[in-house]
């Protein structure tokens, strides 16, 4: 398993990473998208930002105008785009290396502000039944 074999993987990537790189994949701007998805550009950024999440109905669009799967879209399983293989190629180990661990820290920050939310969640439920 080379380094790039699982980018866009669960792991690896959110799902704003995934959104963002299929879009880019189509040759389609952030407005552009969102202008197809009769939504504000400010909430594609948002979603692609990891700040907001796209409804049901939404995500079902989105997997089908930017050609992958749902579950791709998802979770980085099935299909989708390919890995930037052409980028990494050019790239020096300790580069390459610096990458890796920078989307692995970027993986673990995002893991920590959801898990920040859900006990913000649960405070403030707790503050309203208190």
């Amino acid at each position: 398993m080379t380094q790039t074999d699982d980018w866009f993987g669960e792991e690896t990537a959110t799902f704003g990473d995934r959104l963002a790189a299929a879009r880019e994949g189509i040759g389609l701007t952030p407005a552009d998208l969102a202008k197809r998805l009769g939504v504000k550009t400010s909430t594609l950024v948002d979603w692609e930002n990891d700040i907001k999440e796209p409804r049901a109905n939404r995500l079902s669009m989105l997997s089908g105008m930017l050609g992958v799967s749902l579950t791709w879209l998802l979770m980085g399983k099935g299909e989708g785009v390919d890995a930037p293989d052409d980028e990494l190629q050019d790239l020096d180990h300790d580069t390459l290396a610096v990458l890796t661990e920078m989307r692995a820290l970027r993986v673990q920050l995002a893991q920590n502000a959801e898990t920040l939310a859900q006990l913000e969640k649960r405070l403030r439920k707790s503050l309203k039944t208190a």
